[in-house]
C-alpha cells in the first residue's frame, strides 16, 4: 500500500521546546490526555489522573498506577488446546490508586464538572520532570479559590512518588477540607476484542490483607491472587501555611487522612503526599512496612522543593547526553524530546525488570516485554544511556534459565526466549505471531553486539552475554538443517519474521540472515574467550557442555546459510513462497479496514503479499553492510507499496530506509508520522498507552536515518543528510566511552569530541580523529 501523502494532523497542544501543556480541558479526550500526561521513574508508572477523580461520561478515564515487573498470572484457557501451548498469563497489574486528594470548599467538592472552571492550565515539564496543574474555580456556592497541584515520581529513589497540593482563596471565606486517601479497589480492564489490549475482565487479582494507621503512615497491604506477590502502599503527610485539625479515615480498601483549615481572602494552604510502594517480588525477604517507614522518613527530611530539585539534577545529566536540537520545526523538537523523557521513565533500570510496549503509561499488551526492547529500545539507551542499556540486557541474562526451558519444550536444544513476557515465560497464546517469532533469538544477540561495540564493556560480554549468545545459537543450529533440496544450505524452517501478516514460513531473509550475522559473532565471541579469557571460557563451557565441534558446526551453518533470491526481479524474496502469493487488494480496501488484523481473519491475510511492518526492509538497515545500494533501492521498491505500517514500529524503518537510498522527501514524511504519534494520536490509540517503541524509533530515524550512523563491525560512521525543513540538528552519542557532539547543517557537518580523551569514526568513508574538546567541520 503506498502510502499517501503525509499530512500532519493538527497539533493537540501547543509547540513548546521543553514542556507539553494543555490549556483547555477537553473532556472527550481525557483519556488520551491521561496517557500523555503520565509519569514515572521505571519502575513506578502513574497515569496522568486528576487528584480529585473523574466524574464525566463512563469510559472517559482510565485510572492507572503501575509497577514495572509486577504481575499476577491467570490461567489460559484455549477451546483447543496443544502441547507447548503456555498455560498461564502474565498481566502487569493496575495497583493502589494514592494519588486522590479531594478538596471540599466548604460543602462543595472541587471538581472540573461543577461549578465555574475560570481558568485551567495543565503542563508537563520535561527539563525538571514534574507535571503541574493550575485551576481558578467557583464553587456552586460561590467559594472562589486558586488550586495548584504539582506532582513527580522520583527518578533518584525507585520508590516514591510525591504530590503537592496548594490552595490559595480568592474570595472564600470559611472551610477548606483535603481527603487525602489510597484506594485498593481497581476496576478491571474491560474485555476487548483487539488483540493489542488485554484480555480484561475476571475477578480481581489484588486481595486485600492489612488496612492500618502506623505512626505517621497510612498503610494498605495485598498480595496478588495467583502469584502470592505482597505490595504495600504507603502514604504520609506534610501541611503547611494554616492551622489545621485532622481526621484519620478508613473503609472498603480505602484509607487515608483528611485535613481541615480555615482560610480568609489571600491565604494559603498546602499539603504534600508522599507515597510510596514496595513488592516483595523486588524485596525478596525484607520487611515491607519498614522498608516503607525508610522512604517516608527520606521523603519527609528532604520535602517536595529538594526532591524536586535533585530530580532537576538527574534530568540534567540525562538530557547532557540524550537531547536532541532541532532547529526550524518546533513540533519536531517537542516530539522528540518528549519521546525521550517518556523513554526514561519507562525503562527499567535495575536488571530485574525491563521496558513494555506501553511503558508504564497504560495496560495495553497487558506490560509485557517484547523484541522491541532490543530492535528499538537499546539502540536508544546504548548510545546515551549504557548502564541501562547494560541493564536491559542483564534482565534477559536472569531470565536464560526460563529461556531454556522454553526451548526444551519446543523439543530443541539451547535456548529459546519469549515472544512476551513479564518474567521470563513464554506468555503468546496465539503462536503463529508469537513463539514462531524466533527471531528474537538473534534480536537479543544483535543487541548483545551492537552494545558491546559501542560501548567496549568486554566484562559484561565475557561475563554474561557470552553464555546468552552460545545457548541461542545452539537453539538455531539444532532448529536449522543442511537441506539436500537446497544443494545442502542451511535451512530455518516453521518461523514467522518481523511481519505478522506472514507467518510459519520457511527461509524468512529477515530470520536467515540475523541467524548468520549472530552464529558469526558466537564463534567470535568463542575464539575471544578462548583467547584471552580463558578461565571465563572453561566456566562456559562445563556449565553448558560447549565443545569445539558445535562451535565449527556455527560457522559452517552460517557459511552455507540459504537466503531466498529471486533472480528474475533481482530482489530478495521474504521467505521461500511470498513471491508466489497474490498481492493484496490496496485499491479496493477501504479506509476503515485498517488495520487489516482487527477485520480480516488471518488465513486472508497470510494468503496475501501485504506486511504488517517492515521485514527485509529492516534487514537491509540493520545488517545494512551485507546489500549494495541498488539492492537497497530495488528491494525497498519492491515491498514498501505492499506495507500497511499497521504496526507502530513500522515508519521508523522505512523512513532509515528511505534517507539511505536518497528519497529524503520519503523519509521526512515517515518520520514526521512516527515522532509525534502520540502527540497527535495519529493512530487513534494513545489512549490505551503511549507507543514506546515508535518514540525510540523516531530517535533512530534522526541517528540512524539523516545522520546515517552505523556500527560495522565495531567502527562508526556517518553519512548525513539534512531534511529540507529543517535548519540544522545536532545530537550526541556515546562511544567506546566517548561523548559526541554531532551538528548537522545546510552545507556542513560538524563533530565534537566532549569527552577527555579521542575518538575515531568515519564521515562518508574518510576517517576523522579527534582530540580532547576538538570540533572539526567538513561538507555534508
Amino acid at each position: 500500500m503506498k502510502m499517501k501523502a503525509y499530512q500532519r494532523p493538527e497539533a493537540l497542544y501547543p509547540f513548546q521546546a521543553w514542556s507539553l501543556a494543555e490549556e483547555a480541558y477537553d473532556d472527550e479526550n481525557n483519556q488520551r490526555s491521561e496517557s500523555v500526561f503520565a509519569l514515572g521513574n521505571g519502575y513506578i508508572g502513574m497515569r496522568g489522573n486528576f487528584e480529585e477523580g473523574y466524574q464525566g461520561v463512563k469510559g472517559k478515564s482510565v485510572t492507572g498506577n503501575y509497577i514495572n515487573g509486577f504481575y499476577d498470572s491467570k490461567p489460559i484457557v484455549y477451546p483447543e488446546g496443544a502441547y507447548g501451548y503456555p498455560s498461564r498469563n502474565q498481566s502487569m497489574l493496575n495497583v493502589t490508586n494514592a494519588q486522590c486528594v479531594g478538596v471540599l470548599v466548604g460543602n462543595d467538592p472541587f471538581h472540573l464538572h461543577s461549578g465555574n472552571v475560570i481558568l485551567y492550565k495543565r503542563e508537563l515539564d520535561m527539563k525538571r520532570g514534574f507535571l503541574q496543574r493550575q485551576v481558578e474555580w467557583e464553587s456552586p456556592s460561590g467559594g472562589h479559590v486558586l488550586l495548584s497541584f504539582k506532582r513527580l515520581v522520583s527518578l533518584p529513589h525507585k520508590h516514591l512518588a510525591a504530590i503537592q497540593v496548594e490552595i490559595e482563596s480568592i474570595s472564600y471565606t470559611g472551610d477548606i477540607r483535603l481527603n487525602s486517601i489510597m484506594d485498593g479497589k481497581i476496576e478491571e480492564a474491560e474485555v476487548t476484542d483487539d488483540p493489542r489490549l488485554g484480555s480484561g475482565g475476571g475477578e480481581p487479582s489484588l486481595i486485600l490483607e492489612q488496612l492500618a494507621h502506623v505512626s505517621d503512615l497510612s498503610l494498605l497491604k495485598q498480595r496478588t491472587r495467583h502469584t502470592g506477590f505482597e505490595l504495600l502502599t504507603a502514604i504520609s503527610h506534610q501541611l503547611a501555611g494554616a492551622a489545621f485539625e485532622t481526621e484519620n479515615m478508613m473503609g472498603e480498601e480505602k484509607i487515608g487522612t483528611s485535613f481541615t483549615v480555615k482560610l480568609s481572602p489571600g491565604e494559603k494552604v498546602s499539603l504534600t503526599k508522599y507515597i510510596s510502594y514496595h513488592t516483595s517480588r523486588d524485596e525478596a525477604g525484607g520487611d515491607l512496612e519498614k522498608l516503607a517507614a525508610e522512604t517516608h522518613l527520606l521523603a519527609s527530611s528532604l520535602g517536595f522543593e529538594r526532591l524536586l530539585a535533585e530530580q532537576e539534577k538527574y534530568l540534567d545529566a540525562f538530557w547532557q547526553h540524550a537531547d536532541v536540537e532541532i532547529e526550524g520545526d518546533p513540533a519536531l523538537q517537542q516530539g522528540i524530546r518528549f519521546n525521550a523523557f517518556q523513554l526514561l521513565q519507562s525503562v527499567g533500570r535495575d536488571g530485574k525488570t525491563n521496558i513494555g510496549a506501553k511503558g508504564l503509561t497504560g495496560e495495553g499488551y497487558e506490560g509485557h516485554y517484547f523484541w522491541d526492547t532490543e530492535m528499538y529500545m537499546m539502540p536508544f539507551f546504548t548510545y546515551t544511556q549504557p548502564q541501562i542499556a547494560r541493564s536491559l540486557m542483564e534482565f534477559r541474562y536472569a531470565t536464560l534459565d526460563k529461556a531454556r526451558s522454553r526451548a526444551a519444550v519446543m523439543s530443541q536444544k539451547g535456548a529459546l526466549y519469549p515472544w512476551r513476557t513479564i518474567d521470563g515465560e513464554e506468555n503468546s497464546a496465539y503462536f503463529p505471531a508469537g513463539t514462531a517469532q524466533m527471531h528474537i533469538n538473534a534480536d537479543i544477540a544483535y543487541a548483545i553486539r551492537q552494545y558491546v561495540q559501542a560501548t567496549g564493556d568486554e566484562e559484561f560480554l565475557v561475563s554474561k552475554g557470552a553464555e546468552i549468545l552460545f545457548e541461542t545459537s545452539r537453539f538455531w543450529f539444532d532448529l536449522g538443517y543442511f537441506n539436500d533440496a537446497r544443494d545442502g544450505a542451511f535451512c530455518i524452517d516453521g518461523v514467522t519474521g518481523p511481519d505478522e501478516y506472514t507467518a510459519i514460513v520457511n527461509n524468512n531473509t529477515y530470520t536467515n540472515l540475523m541467524v548468520q550475522s549472530q552464529l558469526r559473532y558466537a564463534a567470535e565471541t568463542a575464539n575471544l574467550l578462548r583467547r584471552d579469557y580463558p578461565a571465563e571460557y572453561e566456566r562456559i563451557q562445563q556449565a553448558i557442555g560447549l565443545d569445539e565441534a558445535e562451535i565449527e558446526g556455527w560457522q559452517e551453518a552460517a557459511s552455507r546459510m540459504f537466503v531466498p533470491y529471486d533472480e528474475r526481479m533481482e530482489i530478495y524474496a521474504q521467505d521461500d513462497t511470498f513471491l508466489m502469493k497474490k498481492k493484496w487488494d490496496f485499491e479496493n480496501t477501504p479506509d476503515d479496514k485498517y488495520p487489516l488484523l482487527l477485520h480480516y481473519h488471518p488465513l486472508v491475510i497470510y494468503r496475501h503479499q501485504v506486511l504488517k511492518q517492515a521485514d527485509t526492509v529492516m534487514v537491509m538497515f540493520l545488517l545494512s553492510e551485507l546489500f549494495t545500494l541498488e539492492e537497497k533501492i530495488r528491494n525497498y521498491q519492491y515491498y514498501e507499496p505492499l506495507t500497511t505500517h499497521d504496526s507502530s514500529l513500522s515508519p521508523c524503518i522505512h523512513s532509515i530506509v528511505c534517507a539511505e537510498i536518497g528519497d529524503l522527501e520519503g523519509a521526512y514524511a515517515y518520520f514526521d508520522r512516527t515522532v509525534r504519534m502520540d502527540l497527535d494520536d495519529i493512530n487513534r490509540n494513545a489512549k490505551d498507552g503511549l507507543h514506546t517503541a515508535a518514540m525510540a524509533g523516531s530517535w533512530m530515524s534522526i541517528v540512524h536515518g539523516f545522520a546515517g550512523m552505523r556500527l560495522t563491525d565495531g567502527s562508526l560512521s556517518f553519512s548525513p543528510v539534512l531534511p529540507e525543513q529543517w535548519d540544522s540538528c545536532s545530537f550526541k552519542v556515546m562511544y567506546q566511552g566517548q561523548l559526541l557532539k554531532v551538528s548537522m547543517g545546510r552545507q556542513n557537518t560538524s563533530y565534537t569530541l566532549l569527552s577527555e580523551d579521542s575518538v575515531s569514526f568515519r564521515h562518508r568513508g574518510v576517517v576523522i580523529t579527534l582530540s580532547s574538546k576538538e570540533t572539526i567541520v567538513v561538507e555534508s
